[in-house]
Order: C-alpha cells, then sequence, then structure tokens
C-alpha cells in the first residue's frame, strides 16, 4: 500500500489562545519551556526534556507514558517534535507541536528522525494532529535558531545535485528515480530561499511567514514523492557523521552541521561557494561552530560511512577523500578558518 501523507493542521495564533482540556503529556527543552511555557495552560499529567533523538531512549519515553494521557504535546525544536510524534504513534494519541522557532521542517513531516547505530533514520509516524505558531514567539527566538529551517530549503541545492549524480550512474531504486518535474519544483523553492534569506535573518515576519510556506511546499513535495532525495544528500550525511562529534564535546544545533555540510557538498560538486556561504550566513545560520580537527576526521571517514549505514547513493559513494582532497574543501568553503 502507498501512503501520501498530508500536512498537519497549521494554527496561526497567540499561544495564550490555547485551549486544551484532554490531560496532556509535554515534551520540551529548558529555554523553550521558558520562551512559551508562560503562554501556554496545559492540563499536565507528565513533562520530559529529551536530551538526545536516541531510539531506545525514545522508546522508553513511549513505554513509560502515564495511562490517562490523551495528547501529547511538544513546545521547542525538532527534538521535542520527533520525540512526540514517536511517542503519539506508539501509543495511538494525537500529537500537537508548538515551535519556539522555524528551525526544522520535522514539524511538518510524518517522520520521526531518530538515531540509531551511529546514524539517522526514519520512523514513519504520521503527522501531528496540529502545528501552532505564534509569530511573536518564533521572531523573539534567538536569531541562530529562528529561521535555521531555511537550511531545509537550502539543501535541495546541493540534494539534487545528488539526486542527479545517482540517476547518471544508474543507482536510483525504482522508488526514488529521478523526476525532472520534482526536480524543477524543488529547484524554485530554492530559488525562493536565496530571495528571502536576509529577512529571515532579521526576523522580518514576512520573510518568516514565506519560509513557513516553502517549507510546507518542500515537506509536502517530498510527501507525493514519498522520499527525501529533492533535499537530501551528501550534505546531510556530513551532518549525521559528525553530529557525535559534536555531543562527546559541545552541543550544536543541527542547522549548524548542515550549513557547513551544503558547502562541503557545493564544493564535491564543483559549485561556487560564495553566494550559497553568503546566503546562509544572511539567514542567521553559524558557520563556525565546528572544530576544524572533526570536520576533517569526518569527512576523510565519509564515504566509508555513507556505505556503511547504505545510505541514498551520492557522489560521495565514488570519493576518495585524501588528506589534500580535504584541505582543498576547506579551502574552497572557508571552514579551516573555524574550529571551536
Amino acid at each position: 500500500m502507498t501512503t501520501i501523507w498530508p500536512l498537519p493542521r497549521i494554527e496561526i495564533h497567540e499561544l495564550s489562545s490555547v485551549t486544551e482540556t484532554r490531560p496532556t503529556a509535554l515534551l520540551t527543552g529548558s529555554s523553550a519551556w521558558t520562551a512559551a511555557g508562560p503562554f501556554l495552560n496545559l492540563p499536565l499529567v507528565i513533562q520530559a526534556e529529551p536530551p538526545q533523538a536516541d531510539l531506545d531512549f525514545f522508546k522508553m519515553l513511549a513505554a513509560d507514558l502515564p495511562p490517562q494521557v490523551e495528547v501529547v504535546y511538544a513546545v521547542g525544536g525538532g527534538l521535542a517534535s520527533d520525540a512526540a510524534k514517536y511517542i503519539g504513534w506508539v501509543n495511538k494519541l494525537p500529537v500537537v507541536i508548538v515551535p519556539t522557532a522555524l528551525s526544522v521542517d520535522g514539524y511538518f513531516t510524518a517522520l520521526a528522525a531518530v538515531r540509531e547505530d551511529g546514524t539517522v533514520r526514519y520512523v514513519t509516524t504520521g503527522p501531528a494532529e496540529a502545528v501552532i505558531i505564534d509569530w511573536e514567539i518564533i521572531r523573539n527566538a534567538p536569531p541562530f535558531l529562528r529561521g535555521t529551517g531555511i537550511c531545509e530549503l537550502l539543501s535541495i541545492v546541493t540534494g539534487l545535485l545528488d539526486w542527479k549524480y545517482a540517476a547518471e550512474h544508474n543507482k536510483n531504486t525504482t522508488e526514488t528515480r529521478f523526476q525532472p518535474w520534482a526536480a524543477g519544483l524543488a529547484a524554485g523553492i530554492a530559488q525562493q530561499a536565496f530571495k528571502i534569506a536576509q529577512g529571515v535573518g532579521q526576523g522580518r515576519i514576512e520573510s518568516l511567514r514565506n519560509l513557513l510556506d516553502l517549507m510546507c511546499v518542500e515537506v509536502q513535495l517530498t510527501n507525493q514523492l514519498g522520499h527525501n532525495r529533492p533535499q537530501e544528500g551528501s550534505e546531510q550525511y556530513f551532518a549525521y557523521a559528525i553530529e557525535s562529534k559534536t555531543n562527546s564535546g559541545y552541543g550544536v544545533p543541527f542547522a549548524d552541521l548542515v550549513g557547513p555540510g551544503i558547502l562541503i557538498a557545493a564544493s564535491l560538486h564543483g559549485q561556487d561557494i560564495a553566494p550559497i556561504r553568503d546566503t546562509i550566513e544572511s539567514a542567521g545560520i553559524r558557520l563556525d561552530q565546528l572544530r576544524s580537527a572533526d570536520i576533517i576526521d569526518t569527512l576523510k571517514a565519509l564515504p566509508d560511512y555513507v556505505k556503511k549505514h547504505n545510505l541514498d547513493y551520492s557522489i560521495l559513494n565514488d570519493l576518495n577523500l585524501t588528506s589534500d582532497k580535504v584541505n582543498t574543501v576547506l579551502a574552497q568553503t572557508r571552514l579551516d578558518s573555524t574550529g571551536r
């Protein structure tokens, strides 16, 4: 059976107008709850602040849910959203997501991104019942989080290159075959992302609304296709691979991993880096949060990493990233001058 998932219902209004009577389980983070909690009146049964998206941890949270809970709320970013969708799916409960920043497109997908065996994989949970957007909450989020979901759109640039590369090498499956009409639509979404990036970085409501619309269109496109190939390629694989290094010593938001990944993937595909880098930075995404040593180690191991985890075919499958090649990539992307 093929299922084409819809978007969740999206409500745009002040959080203070939320009326919830169902006994609630809340997934959140301390900063997110400080920002949004004072405006929400939820009949809480249990509250948790998951520190990680580890699948076994999500399973434990789902198994320990009190039986009187009738709805699961996520208040915060992608981690809270994924945890809520997974717990709601396991327990057959509706999920309501309250983003405190437009930091990921996962609020609108039918998937929960979980970490298992050193990589990211997706569990199909179905979409949330509703996503509630309060522009004052979003607008007042930290600039380095507020609109960093634009990375999900800018990754289309390199995602399309990898999807087409796989097609040219006859490596796409029947289900993920390259479809020019879909590539054209995705490219148009990326083009609009370039246009709104500066306004997103400045916190303009109009630009943030454009970002919301574009993320929803991108998600619905991948829902129609049944896969994420138009916007997920080697840039995301880099983020998956380096994430464990950041978790071991310093926490970095996912956009700060994907941003450098987009530059690296663009360099590997021989693209002009300058306009992509300028756009990423203008949107508020930080490119200086990764240690140079971690970037180097990750890049050298990346071709083996994608094969080990059987990730969709990309340019990484055919590369030998020697020390000289890695140093060239870092110089082209100007990531060699970063490092914490």
